[in-house]
């Protein structure tokens, strides 16, 4: 089966956060999951617990070390900039190719589930010509668009979804990760985002009591990867 790639419209918008449920919530069902965050920026190796692809070990169950945090994130930089700011930083640059290279590697190996989450929005720079939109391109893969329910939301969530699709961008879902303030209540957003992405399914997750909600997204994915055979 195909993996999916967990975007965004914007950097700290929950990537981590959806991808994290997800996975827990499939392993709950009983389900094999398991994800990876092959490049991330602003990371501190004092503290691995804290950072995204620590996150992501601790809904797998696994061990966070050094060593698994390199097994899931092997492009790691200190600054919290653009990946490509960030590795220029330290005198380094990211190959799209081998990105892309450890990505199909990590999928093939991966039973049941698999997400590739990336790095702050779309269209954010990871090398000299290269954005986000077209690491998932290259993977010829469904993304998973994850916005937030703050003002100006659909706007946001709307420009992505026509640059993904510039690119032929599948787009699997679009998960709405309520914010700390949101305007109008999440199923409105919903409907009015809906009304411009008739195709696409729109999941909704809660700040607080939000297990059912992932499980219900766990179960449309694996739906949709059955569809995809």
């Amino acid at each position: 089966m195909k993996p999916f790639f967990v975007t965004a419209t914007g950097t700290a918008i929950g990537k981590t956060y959806v991808t994290a449920g997800i996975i827990r919530a499939a392993r709950l069902m009983g389900n094999e999951a398991t994800g990876i965050k092959p490049l991330l920026s602003g990371y501190n190796p004092a503290a691995p617990e804290a950072s995204d692809s620590g996150a992501l070990l601790a809904a797998m169950g696994k061990p966070i070390t050094e060593e698994t945090i390199a097994a899931i994130t092997p492009w790691r930089f200190a600054a919290p900039l653009s990946p490509d700011m960030a590795a220029a930083r330290e005198g380094r640059s990211i190959s799209l190719r081998a990105l892309t290279t450890f990505c199909r590697v990590a999928a093939q190996a991966a039973p049941g589930l698999m997400l590739i989450e990336g790095v702050g929005g779309v269209m954010v720079p990871i090398e000299t010509v290269y954005t986000v939109r077209e690491w998932i391109s290259a993977l010829e893969i469904p993304a998973i668009l994850v916005a937030g329910t703050y003002l100006g939301t659909i706007s946001h969530t709307l420009t992505a979804i026509e640059a993904l699709h510039a690119r032929q961008i599948e787009i699997a879902a679009i998960v709405l990760s309520e914010s700390e303030h949101s305007p109008i209540p999440n199923a409105e957003l919903a409907s009015a985002i809906a009304k411009f992405a008739p195709r696409i399914q729109i999941h909704t997750i809660a700040r607080d009591h939000n297990e059912p909600a992932f499980k219900q997204l766990a179960w449309a994915l694996g739906q949709y990867q059955l569809a995809e055979l």
